[in-house]
C-alpha cells in the first residue's frame, strides 16, 4: 500500500541555518533588514550564489521571503539547495541530541540519503 506524504519545511533553528550556509560554502548568515525590491524584510539574511537580494529567514514564522524576479535575479534551484542543506543539518542536530549516529550518502541525482541509526549504529 502506498502513502502520499507532504512535507513543508519550516526554518526555525538558527544553528541549523548557520550549518547549512557552511555546508554550501555561503557567507555566514547575519541578522538584518533588506529591501526586497518594493518591500522591507527583517530576519536572518542568507546570501545565495548569484542572487541580487538575500533570502530573509523569519524564525518566528518558519518562512522565507525573497525576490528573484521569476528567476531573473536568482536561480530558484539555489532555494532548493538551501532547504535541503537546512533539513539535513536540522535532522542531524536532532538525531545527535538523542544519541543517534548519522551517516550521509550522496546519490547520483543530487539527493542526499540520511541514515540515522538508533542505538549507535547507522
Amino acid at each position: 500500500m502506498s502513502h502520499i506524504v507532504q512535507i513543508r519545511t519550516e526554518i526555525r533553528d538558527e544553528i541549523a541555518v548557520q550549518a547549512a550556509c557552511r555546508r554550501l560554502e555561503l557567507p555566514p548568515p547575519r541578522n538584518g533588514s533588506v529591501r526586497l525590491f518594493q518591500e522591507e524584510a527583517s530576519g536572518i539574511l542568507v546570501e545565495l550564489p548569484d542572487w541580487l537580494y538575500p533570502v530573509v529567514v523569519d524564525l518566528a514564522s518558519g518562512g522565507m521571503k525573497y525576490d528573484n524576479y521569476e528567476g531573473r535575479w536568482g536561480d530558484p534551484k539555489q532555494i532548493g539547495r538551501f532547504l535541503q542543506a537546512y533539513a539535513l543539518e536540522k535532522a542531524t542536530i536532532e538525531a545527535c541530541k538523542r544519541g543517534h549516529v548519522v551517516r550521509e550518502q550522496s546519490l547520483a541525482d543530487g539527493k542526499i540519503k540520511l541514515v540515522i541509526g538508533v542505538g549507535g549504529v547507522a
